[in-house]
């Protein structure tokens, strides 16, 4: 029987945790803290929400995102526009930290995801897993989709004054990308990938 050694996060009392189900949940014994728990279904729901993110991800940075127009003219521009027009003007420090926190760090997270939940689910031992889960620990306080999205509809806003703007197909798929990819991690289950590492290996 596998057993896990643990300290508790809230009285940090050491103690050994067996086994543990698939929903169910680990407590300590001297104050109640829940030490470990198991997500159901955590491999199969966090490799489709990856997925899905992926296919969201090539929409969003593939098609236009916002429309302004003026008159009879319509000016179309994707994500990749933003981060050119920035460096372009020269603040190359701003377009840098865009294409990082919008584009490439949240890509490399989701493939992050996947190279570690396909093999598993193909009952394989993934490559460089301790590598991979730091990194990804590491990047994760970078991926701020969610702060573009918001100076986005700021900037719409102000900008709805001077012309029209038209919501263009990669809007939609950034903003479901958004949840797709909070879905993702809400259900990663670092324990489970842990001992699925140990029992493969």
């Amino acid at each position: 029987m596998h057993e896990l050694v643990m300290a508790c996060h809230d009285c940090d009392l050491v103690q050994r945790i067996g086994e543990v189900p698939e929903g169910g949940a680990a407590q300590c014994v001297r104050c109640g803290a829940t030490l470990l728990k198991h997500k159901r279904n955590s491999l199969d729901r966090t490799l489709a929400w990856s997925m899905a993110g992926v296919v969201l991800f090539v929409v969003a940075n593939t098609f236009p995102f916002l429309g302004f127009k003026a008159g009879s003219q319509i000016q179309e521009t994707t994500l990749a526009t933003g981060v050119k027009t920035l460096y372009s003007q020269g603040m190359w420090e701003i377009a840098i930290l865009v294409f990082l926190t919008t584009i490439l760090l949240p890509l490399m997270q989701l493939v992050g995801l996947i190279s570690i939940h396909l093999p598993l689910k193909l009952n394989r031992i993934p490559r460089k897993l301790p590598l991979v889960l730091r990194y990804m620990q590491s990047i994760r306080p970078w991926c701020m989709v969610e702060v573009f999205m918001l100076a986005i509809l700021v900037s719409a806003v102000k900008l709805g004054k001077m012309a029209t703007l038209v919501p263009g197909v990669s809007l939609y798929a950034f903003l479901a990308l958004i949840f797709v990819i909070a879905a993702s991690l809400s259900s990663l289950d670092p324990h489970f990938i842990w001992e699925e590492w140990e029992r493969k290996r």
